[in-house]
């Protein structure tokens, strides 16, 4: 806490569009403010909260998605402000984003991981931040001898009435139609993964089987329903918020800032149902891999599987084997603790009922199994993420 007349500093996140980047990056602004006892304001992004007040500029300092307009005011008031709007048309403004770079190279190892061989991005056209995301995303798959096929799409034709949607629709159908599934997706934000899943179901695509989605920022309510949940990255917008303001106090103090903007990592990707199985060729094998994701919370046998497929175990157990490099229990075992985990980080859901809901035969028998894969309880491991 600072001694004196605190700070006054404007926070300008248009935070009134509710997005969670928003709302996020304004409580990592404001909590780095309350340590360093500020007075803020949140305030709309226009340069008429520059005015002057008693021969001096209303605000000590700015965190802003920064306009041309406000980035040439404040600096014609010799205001410091630090931008957190890396799309903003102002240039060479100091700013603190997320690594959108490294977000992509995250979601493609996860894809990879998940035996998918076939890659996509759908982003807006010209954005830098889905320019950076593609080509971390790219880069990552290259060094495996991957390539992606990409379908950006300019932002108007989603804000504009009926005739941009159908454009809009027209064109994501047209690519989807020129998918060979199994294919592994990255999109720029987790809304459109929705208008992106409702088109495969329309298409009888299966989402994860034939498509697994990676959607961008994890927003909760998006990415929670309806059914399939969505697979998102955790962009960090929090401490993105913290870092600003942090850096905004070095600036009011006299400090030069940095000649490059400070890049914040992702936190994490968070697997959900959108990518909860993995890929093949082989369509016995995906077609048994479909029947286990769909039936993890239930206590089914390899047997049952292999009747689903039509085929005998041993058949089956060789083509997976071939396939996927895992054995079919192996893989329900996988499927099984990919949902317990899940649950375990985003419910109160007593571990005995976890187990139940995932399929397990018993709590002890649960146990066992999650500590001989992840090296520690449920419990401290519903303590570490929670």
């Amino acid at each position: 806490m600072q001694r004196g007349k605190p700070k006054r500093v404007a926070i300008a996140l248009e935070v009134q569009w509710g997005y969670k980047r928003h709302l996020e990056t304004y409580a990592g602004c404001q909590r780095y403010a309350d340590e360093a006892g500020w007075d803020c304001s949140i305030t709309p992004t226009t340069t008429r909260l520059l005015t002057m007040h008693k021969g001096k500029p209303s605000f000590d300092g700015i965190l802003a998605r920064a306009t041309p307009a406000l980035a040439s005011t404040a600096k014609r008031m010799k205001v410091p402000l630090v931008n957190l709007w890396l799309n903003s048309p102002a240039q060479n403004l100091p700013g603190v984003f997320a690594d959108f770079e490294s977000s992509g190279s995250m979601a493609a190892e996860h894809l990879i991981g998940r035996g998918f061989k076939r890659f996509g991005y759908l982003g807006f056209l010209r954005d830098k931040d889905a320019g950076l995301q593609l080509t971390g995303f790219k880069n990552r798959l290259k060094t495996e001898g991957f390539r992606c096929a990409v379908h950006r799409f300019s932002r108007t034709s989603v804000t504009e009435k009926a005739r941009g949607w159908k454009t809009f629709i027209n064109g994501l159908e047209e690519w989807v139609a020129s998918w060979k599934p199994p294919v592994g997706i990255l999109v720029v934000n987790d809304l459109f993964c929705r208008y992106l899943i409702d088109l495969c179901r329309a298409k009888d695509l299966h989402v994860s089987q034939d498509v697994g989605i990676v959607g961008s920022s994890n927003e909760p309510t998006i990415c929670a329903s309806p059914p399939p949940t969505l697979t998102s990255i955790d962009l960090g917008f929090e401490q993105i918020g913290y870092r600003a303001a942090s850096l905004l106090d070095k600036m009011m103090k006299g400090d030069r800032p940095p000649s490059k903007p400070e890049l914040i990592p992702p936190i994490e990707l968070i697997p959900r149902q959108s990518t909860d199985s993995y890929a093949a060729d082989d369509p016995i094998v995906s077609s048994a891999l479909r029947y286990i994701a769909e039936n993890t919370h239930k206590h089914i046998k390899v047997n049952e599987v292999a009747s689903e497929t039509g085929i005998n175990r041993r058949s089956l157990e060789r083509r997976f084997n071939k396939s996927i490099g895992r054995s079919i229990a192996g893989e329900m075992v996988r499927l099984k603790l990919a949902r317990a985990k899940r649950q375990l980080v985003e419910s109160n859901s007593p571990i005995k009922m976890v187990a139940r809901d995932c399929g397990f035969r018993n709590a002890d028998y649960f146990h066992k199994v999650f500590a001989r894969s992840e090296g520690i309880t449920p419990n401290k491991y519903r303590k570490q993420r929670q």
